[in-house]
Protein backbone atom coordinates (compact mmCIF):
# COMPACT_ATOMS: atom_id res chain seq x y z
CA UNK A 1 0.00 0.00 0.00
CA UNK A 2 0.92 3.43 -1.22
CA UNK A 3 -0.90 6.87 -1.06
CA UNK A 4 -0.43 9.95 -3.06
CA UNK A 5 -1.53 13.52 -2.20
CA UNK A 6 -3.69 14.16 -5.46
CA UNK A 7 -4.26 17.03 -6.72
CA UNK A 8 -7.98 17.81 -8.23
CA UNK A 9 -8.86 20.12 -11.16
CA UNK A 10 -12.30 20.52 -12.14
CA UNK A 11 -13.36 22.44 -15.42
CA UNK A 12 -16.21 24.11 -16.53
CA UNK A 13 -17.44 25.36 -19.70
CA UNK A 14 -20.13 27.99 -20.61
CA UNK A 15 -20.72 31.25 -21.36
CA UNK A 16 -20.87 33.79 -18.27
CA UNK A 17 -23.61 34.67 -16.93
CA UNK A 18 -24.53 38.70 -18.08
CA UNK A 19 -25.12 40.02 -14.67
CA UNK A 20 -23.07 38.09 -12.45
CA UNK A 21 -20.27 37.58 -14.91
CA UNK A 22 -19.42 33.88 -14.30
CA UNK A 23 -20.10 30.79 -15.00
CA UNK A 24 -21.18 29.26 -12.14
CA UNK A 25 -20.47 30.65 -8.34
CA UNK A 26 -17.38 28.55 -7.19
CA UNK A 27 -18.94 28.37 -3.65
CA UNK A 28 -21.52 26.24 -5.48
CA UNK A 29 -18.86 24.15 -6.97
CA UNK A 30 -17.11 23.55 -4.03
CA UNK A 31 -20.28 22.82 -2.53
CA UNK A 32 -20.43 19.77 -5.12
CA UNK A 33 -16.96 18.46 -4.92
CA UNK A 34 -16.29 18.85 -1.72
CA UNK A 35 -18.58 15.65 -0.89
CA UNK A 36 -16.75 13.57 -3.27
CA UNK A 37 -13.33 14.58 -2.72
CA UNK A 38 -14.60 13.38 1.33
CA UNK A 39 -15.39 9.91 -0.41
CA UNK A 40 -11.69 9.45 -1.27
CA UNK A 41 -9.55 11.35 1.31
CA UNK A 42 -7.68 9.56 3.39
CA UNK A 43 -9.11 6.00 2.25
CA UNK A 44 -8.20 2.52 0.71
CA UNK A 45 -9.65 3.32 -2.45
CA UNK A 46 -9.33 -0.33 -3.30
CA UNK A 47 -12.30 -0.86 -1.41
CA UNK A 48 -14.55 1.99 -2.90
CA UNK A 49 -17.37 0.33 -5.55
CA UNK A 50 -15.51 1.16 -9.05
CA UNK A 51 -12.39 1.63 -7.33
CA UNK A 52 -11.35 -1.61 -7.35
CA UNK A 53 -8.51 -0.73 -9.36
CA UNK A 54 -7.28 2.93 -8.29
CA UNK A 55 -5.44 4.07 -11.28
CA UNK A 56 -4.88 7.71 -11.80
CA UNK A 57 -6.95 7.52 -14.96
CA UNK A 58 -9.90 5.37 -13.28
CA UNK A 59 -10.12 7.77 -10.16
CA UNK A 60 -10.59 10.49 -13.16
CA UNK A 61 -13.08 8.52 -14.66
CA UNK A 62 -14.74 7.78 -11.22
CA UNK A 63 -14.64 11.31 -10.05
CA UNK A 64 -16.34 12.46 -13.23
CA UNK A 65 -19.41 9.61 -12.86
CA UNK A 66 -20.01 11.47 -9.67
CA UNK A 67 -19.72 14.97 -10.63
CA UNK A 68 -21.50 15.25 -13.97
CA UNK A 69 -24.67 14.37 -12.98
CA UNK A 70 -24.46 17.46 -10.21
CA UNK A 71 -22.35 19.59 -12.62
CA UNK A 72 -23.67 19.82 -16.24
CA UNK A 73 -21.35 22.90 -16.87
CA UNK A 74 -18.06 19.57 -16.21
CA UNK A 75 -15.89 19.47 -19.05
CA UNK A 76 -12.56 18.46 -17.80
CA UNK A 77 -11.36 16.77 -15.00
CA UNK A 78 -7.74 17.07 -14.23
CA UNK A 79 -5.99 14.92 -11.51
CA UNK A 80 -2.36 14.75 -10.59
CA UNK A 81 -0.92 12.26 -8.32
CA UNK A 82 2.49 13.98 -8.31
CA UNK A 83 3.68 17.15 -9.12
CA UNK A 84 5.08 15.63 -12.58
CA UNK A 85 2.69 12.95 -13.38
CA UNK A 86 -1.32 13.00 -13.66
CA UNK A 87 -4.10 12.95 -16.41
CA UNK A 88 -7.22 14.31 -17.78
CA UNK A 89 -10.14 12.89 -18.58
CA UNK A 90 -12.79 14.84 -20.80
CA UNK A 91 -16.00 12.42 -20.31
CA UNK A 92 -15.54 10.40 -23.43
CA UNK A 93 -16.22 6.88 -23.37
CA UNK A 94 -12.86 4.33 -23.27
Amino acid sequence: MHGHTYRLRVWLKGVPDPQLGWVMDFAELKHVVKPVVAILDHKCMNDIQGLENPTCELIAVWIWQQLKPSLPLLSKIELHETPTSGTVYEGEAF
